[in-house]
């Protein structure tokens, strides 16, 4: 890789798990769209899946006892299963198709998140956590992007900001998990070069998720968000246009 390569990576990750440190989700959503600007996907997804199994481990150890281990049970079979399917499914894509549908998922996640929300926010019953968790699963193992889907239904059933933050946190690293053995099973992680770059990124990981959880009650909820959306767009457009130009 060359220098500049790297050096983008390595604001790229900083950022990433900056935003992690502060919500408990959202690295992949920004990291991913941004990195396979110069990297392929299939290249990308398991490199951001070892360091997200790093990083909230970090997360999900402090909190465990905030951790909402009713919603756990719900959500993991259907995610593992969603996993399983999604795995498979990138071993044997081409690059141009994944990479328009994930700009187009990045940018109406933006969207969707901008839009104003009336009165307060219903709970919904767990029967979704089915299709959901399995949505979530396949989402997870293609674009490394699952976290949107797990936070629309949790934010609909955990309510305590400490506890959301915990069990998110919780969900990803079993999501990571998951696809880590799905993408060794699939020969993903037989690539040359993953494991340094994940190695040689984890540092930059690190210093954002710091970051961020000192950050977190400093910064304005509004303008955090704002900042969230704002990449989350960058990276969805870019990713659409480097699918396209394939």
């Amino acid at each position: 890789m060359s220098a500049e390569v790297l050096a983008f990576m390595a604001i790229t990750f900083t950022v990433a798990y900056g935003v992690f440190g502060m919500t408990g989700f959202g690295a992949a959503m920004i990291a991913v769209p941004l990195l396979v600007q110069n990297l392929p996907l299939s290249f990308v997804v398991p490199m951001v899946v070892l360091l997200d199994l790093v990083c909230t481990s970090f997360v999900g150890a402090r909190n465990w006892r905030s951790v909402a281990t009713d919603e756990l049970r719900r959500l993991l079979p259907a995610l593992f299963l969603g996993v399983a399917i999604g795995a498979t499914s990138l071993a044997g894509l081409g690059p141009k198709w994944p990479l328009v549908f994930l700009g187009v998922f990045v940018i109406a996640v933006a969207v969707y998140n901008a839009l104003p929300k009336a009165g307060q926010v219903k709970p919904i019953s767990a029967w979704w956590s089915a299709p959901l968790g399995v949505a979530g699963g396949i989402f997870s193992a293609l674009f490394g992007t699952g976290g949107p889907i797990y936070t629309i239904y949790l934010a609909r059933r955990v309510f305590d900001p400490n506890r959301f933050r915990a069990t998110i946190s919780v969900i990803i690293l079993a999501s990571g998990i998951t696809r880590a053995l799905s993408f060794g099973a699939a020969g993903l992680y037989g690539q040359p070069d993953l494991f340094l770059s994940a190695a040689g990124a984890l540092p930059f990981c690190l210093l954002g998720l710091f970051a961020g959880s000192k950050l977190r009650h400093r910064v304005a909820p509004d303008r955090m968000r704002q900042a969230l959306l704002l990449l989350l767009v960058c990276g969805g457009a870019g990713a659409i246009y480097r699918g396209w130009s394939l």
